[in-house]
């Protein structure tokens, strides 16, 4: 198993305090998002607070604590939801990316994500809502 980017203290302070805290406004929040994902064994619904970056076709999610369980939840799914600024979207094609680069993420968090030693992120490809068909006249001739 790789190193986790951010030392064990930090994780159990964040996933403790931080996240019952953040979770509940993440979804409301501008670069903060909820992942809405199925565990593989359990088949239960977990909710996991995450930053997020927007894509051309859909989002991306700095790994800061590695690829955990919830990465592997996703990949395995093939799909998930995320919830952000109060919508919901359909998420599919998880990708996971090792970048020493961090190309995904403005140019200020890289040096975050350098410092943090933060080099995998979870792409997500965003579905399209489905469109509604035109509407047929009902007119009636008499």
């Amino acid at each position: 198993m790789p190193p986790m980017p951010l030392p064990r203290a930090i994780t159990r302070f964040n996933r403790s305090f931080l996240n019952r805290l953040l979770g509940p406004a993440a979804r409301y929040l501008p670069a903060f998002g909820v992942v809405v994902h199925r565990g593989r064994n359990t088949g239960r619904v977990y909710r996991t607070p995450v930053n997020i970056f927007r894509q051309p076709d859909g989002y991306v999610i700095a790994l800061t604590y590695g690829v955990g369980d919830w990465v592997r939840n996703v990949l395995a799914a093939g799909e998930c939801t995320l919830e952000t600024r109060g919508r919901s979207y359909r998420m599919t094609q998880p990708r996971l990316v090792h970048d020493e680069q961090r190309r995904a993420v403005p140019a200020i968090l890289r040096f975050v994500g350098a410092v943090g030693n933060v080099s995998d992120f979870l792409y997500l490809r965003e579905v399209p809502p489905p469109t509604a068909p035109p509407a047929q006249s009902t007119s009636v001739r008499l």
